[in-house]
């Protein structure tokens, strides 16, 4: 029997020939086999995926939107999900039994996601019942396992997203009197600040030493779980100060996932949803600095010539993980389905899909 590693490895290892193809062929090839294949594959596309494969895409979308969509598209059997395994996870939950959802590259994560497993919920858990007693539920950013989104399905919990945090936070406390938020700290500190809650009332939980940072006490309203996202987490406030220096007519706009300080300096923060909207709308003429995903900013500089449009971090690198899917393994995803092979199939167990459901329908009962 194979490793993990060894499957790992072996789902991940191309063809020499995709490996030398030049991108014309590449693109020649994948368009043939998407014709050939027709309503039998659905492919949503991540926002933050290269040009190189987004332009493949059915749908262009945050990671929920995509899900649903692919739930709807009742006709494909094959769901080619270009994003990331949590975003593939989620599309498995929501998608039917005869559905398959394959994520062509194994490699694609998040940083963020991977820094709450289940482990080490299970070892908090306890200690912030001993400490609050049953007082708290459990909240997951959707940028999460579907193991971390059972677990809060199964304590009456639910999930978020960047865009109705505020909204779900607000549900929650009529729930329970705290909040223990998952994984990323920063959009559960951004969004409980802008509801009114002093940041004195926030206590970080650090997973790996499995205790908290700062004093919890009976005020305590939010406990943030200390993850990140590794790329919004390098965006500065010397960024923000830098351009204001270097532009007067220059505005900032960033997402909540970006550290207090730099969402407190900002013009506007918001959701990925949110900033390709204000940018739809802004006036001929402006100038943005945007403090998101590299890929998704050149993309934003390119529709939009009447604009003027930086990134806020101009040594900002594109995300290794969200951009891990190119065109050979999305080429070679496809191959494998006209073989009747398909490969990299992500299936979550019933059991956790099923708890992992329950957090995911409270808040779209909500929406």
């Amino acid at each position: 029997m194979m490793s993990l590693l060894e499957q790992f490895v072996k789902t991940n290892d191309l063809p020499e020939k995709y490996k030398t193809m030049n991108q014309a062929d590449l693109e020649k090839k994948a368009k043939q086999m998407i014709d050939e294949l027709g309503s039998k594959v659905y492919i949503p596309g991540h926002h933050y995926q290269k040009d190189e494969v987004i332009q493949f895409a059915h749908d262009k979308g945050d990671s929920l939107q995509l899900a649903q969509i692919s739930a709807k598209n009742t006709e494909a059997e094959y769901i080619i999900f270009c994003g990331v395994h949590f975003m593939a996870e989620t599309a498995d939950i929501l998608t039917s039994e005869d559905q398959k959802v394959i994520l062509p590259d194994m490699r694609a994560g998040c940083s963020m996601a991977d820094m709450a497993n289940l482990h080490q919920l299970e070892r908090a858990w306890p200690i912030l019942q001993e400490t609050f007693g049953d007082t708290i539920i459990p909240m997951t950013y959707v940028n999460s396992t579907a193991e971390i989104k059972a677990f809060c399905g199964r304590h009456g919990g639910a999930t978020v997203t960047s865009s109705n945090a505020d909204k779900m936070m607000r549900w929650a406390f009529t729930q329970k009197k705290r909040i223990l938020f998952l994984p990323d700290q920063h959009l559960g500190r951004n969004t409980g600040a802008k509801m009114g809650i002093p940041l004195k009332d926030m206590v970080v939980w650090n997973p790996i030493q499995n205790n908290y940072e700062g004093e919890a006490s009976e005020e305590t309203k939010v406990i943030l779980w200390k993850g990140h996202c590794s790329v919004h987490e390098k965006f500065t406030l010397e960024n923000i100060n830098s351009w204001r220096e270097k532009d007067p007519k220059i505005q900032i706009l960033v997402h909540p996932e970006c550290s207090y300080d730099v969402v407190e300096a900002s013009d506007y923060a918001g959701s990925t949803q949110y900033i390709i909207k204000k940018i739809e709308e802004a006036e001929a003429g402006t100038h943005w600095a945007i403090g998101t995903e590299m890929n998704l900013v050149q993309r934003l500089k390119q529709d939009h010539p009447e604009l003027t449009i930086h990134s806020l971090n101009t040594m900002m690198c594109a995300c290794l993980t969200m951009n891990r899917i190119d065109l050979p393994h999305f080429t070679y995803a496809l191959e494998k389905i006209t073989e009747g092979d398909p490969q990299n199939i992500i299936k979550v167990p019933n059991n956790i899909a099923k708890e992992a459901k329950l957090a995911l329908d409270r808040m779209l009962v909500q929406s």
